[in-house]
């Protein structure tokens, strides 16, 4: 029976359908906390470098540990992880409406990390052995388009509960829905075959060691590129996903559920719009030359940069909302491909690994981003605490300034010596 629906041209589909659902709670149990700093300032004392340790935790556990979570998901059954890790989180979930502590908030974030580590190595390695490179960035793409659903709305409703009821509903609301999507999928979602996708791999290949797996990644010139620029992606995306609600509130004057709503809504919804496009021409420009999916991303991330500076830098709603959109959409295209783009030089036996060593890189040192936030907002030298948050957002911009140059290098040198589609067995027979 399991067979002869793996086997259907539809499920394939029907799986990036259930993970975008496992993955819409993952972004919005993670991403209520920071629409709700107002009212934690409000009723702990927490200055912004608490703030920022508490917004911070997340990333710190979750890159320390997603190389691990990537080794584990190449060897054990994919939905095991996925599926356990989202009874896990949920849990942990529920449990921050218990704190009444930083150290506690902090805790809990970090929980929440080690939980949602494991989800995404392991669900974008079942991806690509669901779909071939014709299909993965749209597939990809799609999934992708959850991470901002649940990011927009996770901001909202705990903002929204927050401002009506209590700060702690919306952490109920979240991990109590997460519990039961997870018991119910656990009868639905199937483990595919590694490497099933791929012609001319042997989906018969035993697991390879720790040490093959990483060198799989480790000796491609363009794997490192999208690591470092994931990184800098990373370290923007973290500063706005923590900082954007509270942010308008303090300059804006927008209520807590409006900052929790808009904070989230014009960037991510913008680009949950722009991603399924994305994907499709990135999938377009791989079909004509090597390099195609990385240039797509180079240059979301080049122009994007603009439209961060304008964001940190302006006293105008109008021109706030309008720079918000127009960086949700370039940040659209740079999501779409990246792990799309990291799969064309890395085999299936390694890529649950590959993807947990991006997350532990760009979650890693990215996650620095919320932290050095906020100790400049208590610290910096530009006259108060809110001038020196819009300083510091504004010129982040760098960051992708930075990280679109690497994938420029990446895309029209690196990855003509590295690409991975046309290798016998396995990507790494080439070195």
């Amino acid at each position: 029976m399991k067979k002869s629906i793996v086997q259907s041209p539809s499920y394939k589909w029907w799986v990036v359908a259930m993970l975008w659902f496992i993955c819409f709670f993952n972004y919005a149990d993670r991403q209520a906390i920071s629409s709700v700093f107002a009212a934690l300032e409000k009723e702990f004392g927490f200055t912004a470098t608490q703030l920022g340790y508490i917004g911070s935790a997340f990333g710190y556990v979750y890159g320390a540990c997603a190389i691990l979570a990537g080794f584990v998901g190449d060897r054990v059954a994919r939905r095991h992880l996925i599926l356990g890790g989202c009874l896990f989180w949920s849990f942990v979930t529920v449990a921050t409406a218990w704190c009444s502590k930083a150290w506690q908030f902090v805790a809990v974030r970090a929980l929440e990390g080690l939980g949602e580590t494991f989800y995404f190595p392991a669900s974008m390695s079942m991806v690509s052995d669901y779909h071939s490179r014709k299909t993965r960035s749209r597939a990809m793409s799609f999934h992708q388009s959850s991470v901002y659903a649940g990011t927009v709305l996770g901001s909202w409703v705990a903002a929204l509960l927050a401002e009506h009821y209590n700060w702690r509903y919306g952490f109920y609301v979240f991990g109590g829905a997460g519990f039961i999507l997870a018991i119910i999928l656990y009868r639905f979602l199937i483990e595919p075959t590694r490497g099933a996708s791929e012609a001319v791999i042997s989906v018969n290949e035993p697991p390879v060691s720790f040490r093959v797996a990483v060198g799989d990644v480790v000796r491609r010139p363009t794997a490192w590129a999208l690591m470092m620029a994931f990184v800098l992606a990373n370290f923007v995306a973290t500063i706005f996903l923590t900082w954007t609600p509270k942010f308008l509130m303090d300059k804006f004057d927008f209520k807590m559920s409006t900052a929790g709503l808009s904070g989230a809504a014009f960037i991510h919804l913008a680009s949950a719009f722009a991603v399924p496009f994305a994907g499709a021409f990135a999938d377009k420009l791989a079909e004509r030359f090597v390099g195609g999916r990385i240039l797509a991303q180079a240059g979301g991330l080049l122009l994007g940069a603009t439209f961060v500076f304008f964001v940190g830098s302006t006293t105008s709603v109008a021109v706030l909302l309008a720079s918000m959109v127009a960086f949700g959409l370039c940040k659209g295209f740079y999501d779409a491909g990246i792990f799309a783009s990291l799969y064309d030089v890395v085999p299936p036996r390694s890529r649950s690994t590959a993807a947990g060593m991006m997350n532990t890189v760009g979650w890693g040192l990215g996650s620095f981003g919320p932290l050095l936030t906020g100790y400049y907002t208590d610290h910096g030298s530009h006259g108060s605490k809110l001038e020196n948050m819009s300083h510091f957002i504004a010129y982040s911009g760098l960051a992708y300034i930075v990280g679109g140059g690497l994938l420029l290098l990446a895309g029209l040198y690196l990855v003509r010596r590295d690409y991975a589609g046309d290798l016998p067995g396995s990507a790494g027979g080439a070195h």
